[in-house]
C-alpha cells in the first residue's frame, strides 16, 4: 500500500534528494502499521538568519486509526543534524519506536478469550505413525498429532481414553492444538 506523503520545505530550498529520501523512509512504515492513511513530513530551519551550525528541524505527522502520531514537537539540539538526512533519519527512527507502541497498545485492547476446551477419547491410532483422531462428546472426529498432547502424554495414550481438547479449524479440517490426558477437573491448570 502506498502511503499519501505530503513534504513541506519551511525556511529553506526543497531538495529533490531529500524528498526522495523522505519517501523512501515513509513508504518503509508499512512494516509497522499497516492501517497508515497518510503522513506529513516538514523540513525547516526554525532560525534563518544563522549561516553556520544550523540545525535542522524534522515534523512528522503520521495519520493512524485511533489518531496521529507526532514526531519533532520540539527542536533537537543535537549538532548531527546539520545535516538536514540525520535529521529526517532521526525522526523516522523516533516515529518508528511510536508505531510498534501504537500498534503494541492496540493489540492489548483486543479481548482475548480462553481456548474452548472439549471433552473426547481417543478413536484410532494410525499404525506406525505419530498421530490419531480423537471423537469428541459431540460427535466430531479430530486429528492429533504427538506433539500437540501436553505433558509428553502420547506414549499413555489408549484407545478410549480420556482427553480435553483445544480445537482448531484449518485447512483440513479440524485439528486438536492442544490435548490433554483426561481425569484432570480442569485441564487448563
Amino acid at each position: 500500500m502506498t502511503i499519501p506523503v505530503l513534504i513541506t520545505f519551511r525556511n529553506m530550498t526543497p531538495s529533490s534528494t531529500l524528498e526522495a529520501r523522505i519517501r523512501e523512509k515513509a513508504s518503509l512504515l508499512t512494516r509497522f502499521e499497516h492501517d497508515i492513511q497518510r503522513c506529513h513530513v516538514t523540513v525547516e530551519i526554525p532560525h534563518r538568519h544563522h549561516r553556520q551550525g544550523q540545525l535542522y528541524r524534522v515534523k512528522l505527522v503520521i495519520t493512524v486509526p485511533g489518531g496521529d502520531i507526532v514526531v519533532g514537537r520540539e527542536g533537537s539540539q543535537d549538532h548531527a543534524h546539520e545535516d538536514a538526512h540525520v535529521a529526517v533519519r532521526d525522526a523516522f527512527d523516533a516515529a518508528i519506536r511510536q508505531l510498534e507502541d501504537h500498534v503494541r497498545i492496540r493489540g492489548t485492547q483486543v479481548k482475548h478469550h480462553e481456548p474452548l476446551w472439549l471433552e473426547g477419547h481417543v478413536a484410532r491410532f494410525v499404525a506406525e505413525a505419530d498421530h490419531g483422531f480423537i471423537t469428541t462428546h459431540d460427535g466430531r472426529e479430530v486429528y492429533f498429532h504427538r506433539h500437540s498432547v501436553a505433558d509428553d502424554g502420547f506414549d499413555r495414550l489408549q484407545v478410549g481414553s480420556p482427553v480435553h481438547l483445544v480445537v482448531s479449524e484449518g485447512v483440513n479440517g479440524s485439528q486438536a492444538s492442544i490435548v490433554r490426558v483426561g481425569g484432570k477437573s480442569d485441564p487448563s491448570s
